[in-house]
């Protein structure tokens, strides 16, 4: 999503320190544009369950940057994972992104290893959620064009449920891209819905 120009996703590695993660504060919503800096995996369950971050794709990305901030403490990973579970223990996507990071933090040997698996994996969770919905937004495109086709020029409304927008997820949105060159390119535009 572009904000004031610029592309933005909703939680991001800082691009000059990987040992801080970058969230969009949705409490400062609508009236203010917050960038928060998350340091710990305390900072990160406070995140979660404050509200700071809202959505069910973009709780899973939360969940997964926790845990490759807990590697950098050394923090023992299930104790980690419970700490974040806490936070919306209803939470499925943050249930399986944790899920995901145990099972592959488990697979490294030293604390190096874990880290930069910890790191790959919040980066995959993450850039899975913005692709699966751009590719919901293309999918949906095609029977939104179709109904439009059939309605000779009249509005399309599309109704969504639940967060579906942007700042549920990581990138896009579950809802259908408006910008219909961009959501066929891949790169960020508006979306319609929650």
């Amino acid at each position: 999503m572009n904000v004031a120009g610029r592309p933005y996703r909703t939680i991001w590695l800082k691009p000059d320190d990987g040992w801080v993660v970058q969230l969009i504060d949705q409490r400062a919503l609508p009236h203010r544009f917050v960038v928060e800096e998350v340091r710990t995996v305390e900072q990160m369950a406070v995140a979660i369950k404050e509200m700071h971050v809202r959505g069910a794709g973009l709780i899973g990305a939360a969940a997964g940057y926790g845990m490759y901030l807990a590697t950098l403490a050394e923090m023992e990973a299930n104790a980690a994972a419970a700490l974040l579970r806490a936070t919306r223990p209803t939470a499925v996507n943050l249930s399986w992104a944790l899920e995901r990071q145990l099972e592959r933090i488990a697979t490294g040997a030293t604390a190096s290893e874990k880290i930069a698996l910890a790191r790959e994996t919040a980066e995959a969770i993450a850039n899975e959620d913005a692709e699966h919905c751009r590719q919901i937004g293309l999918h949906g495109l095609e029977l939104i064009e179709q109904i439009a086709r059939r309605k000779n020029g009249q509005p399309v409304n599309v109704l969504t449920h639940c967060n579906a927008g942007w700042l549920a997820f990581v990138d896009h949105g579950s809802a259908t891209c408006s910008d219909l060159r961009r959501a066929r390119s891949g790169n960020s535009g508006t979306c319609v819905g929650g």
